[in-house]
Parts: structure tokens; sequence; C-alpha cells
């Protein structure tokens, strides 16, 4: 990366092109060396050898391999550091998903299609259905136990389809929260 722009005057261009022939190499090999990615160690050593060309151009440094040193250590620091957040936010992420995917299989585990026709599920249905409006649970057993569409629903009671919807999307919603601990098999059953 060699600086040929017309708006530097040519000798910081010359001062920076000697810098970086002198140092780049070293510097590219120290930063791979931790960044373990060649391409990450090409940016870290070009950045670091502009901020060396920028400080020096500022000021007087006595030690120009160690300022160089310690830019490369701070940026690839930053690097890891940036890499080892996204591997937590990584392994958390993972974490979650095996716990889920745990919780999924030991319920999936424990599930019973004899618990669904139990007397208590029975009677948490009834209980339910029993509490919803008269017209909501007229439309729920007509679309769920009398096996009726949404139009045949409409024309005998005098409704809407969107009407019948309605009070289907009500009645699901009821019994979803009284029987949240047997849903997946309420959801087998009842779609």
């Amino acid at each position: 990366m060699f600086v040929t722009s017309i708006n530097i005057p040519m000798l910081q261009i010359e001062q920076f092109n000697s810098i970086y022939l002198k140092y780049y190499e070293k510097t590219f090999r120290f930063a791979r060396i931790y960044v373990r990615n060649d391409l990450v160690a090409e940016d870290i050593a070009t950045e670091s050898l502009i901020k060396l060309w920028e400080t020096m151009k500022k000021e007087p440094v006595e030690k120009p391999l160690a300022l160089l040193l310690t830019i490369l250590k701070h940026k690839s620091l930053d690097y890891l550091r940036k890499q080892a957040s996204m591997q937590e936010v990584f392994e958390a992420m993972a974490e979650w998903q095996q716990r889920e995917l745990s919780i999924r299989i030991s319920t999936l585990e424990a599930c019973n299609p004899n618990d669904i026709f139990s007397k208590e599920i029975q009677s948490i249905l009834t209980k339910t259905l029993d509490d919803l409006p008269l017209q909501t649970k007229r439309v729920f057993m007509m679309s769920r136990f009398e096996q009726k569409s949404g139009k045949e629903i409409a024309e005998e009671l005098g409704i809407t389809v969107k009407g019948v919807d309605y009070h289907i999307a009500k009645a699901l919603k009821a019994l979803r929260i009284s029987l949240k601990d047997y849903l997946p098999l309420i959801y087998f059953l009842l779609n």
C-alpha cells in the first residue's frame, strides 16, 4: 500500500513509504499470530502503520518500533475483544437453543396421548366452553365438533363468515389460556 496521492506533499509520501516498507512485514506477522486471519491482520498492520506515521508527523518519536508495537497490540486487542464478545453472544444463543430444545424433547417425551382424554382435561374443556358467551360456544361447537365450514355456520346462524372467524378465535384464545399445560395436544386435536 504505497501512498501516491497528489494532496500529500512528496516528502511525506516518501516518509510513509519508507515506514511501510521497513515495518509492514513485521506488523503483519505480529498481528496474524494473534488474530489468525490474514485479511484482518493486513488491516491491523496497515492501520497501525498509518497511526505511527500520523504520530510521527505531529511529534518526534524516539522509538518508532516500540510505538508501532503498542499500536499493534491495542488494535489486535480491540479485535480479539470484539471477537470474544461475539463468541459469548453465540455461545449464549447456542446455550439458550440447547435448553429450549431440551424442553421440547422432554415435553414430547412426557406427552401421553391418553392424557388428552382424561377427566381433568374434559372438565377444563367443558368449564371453559360453558363460560363462553352462548353464540361463541355454538359457533365453536359447530366448527370443531360438528365439522361444519365457516360458510355453513354463518348461514345457519345468520351471521357473517368474519363473525364466525371472530367467535372461533375468541373460543380458541379462552381454551389456550385454560389448557396451557396441555397446549401441544390441544393444538393437535383442535386445529
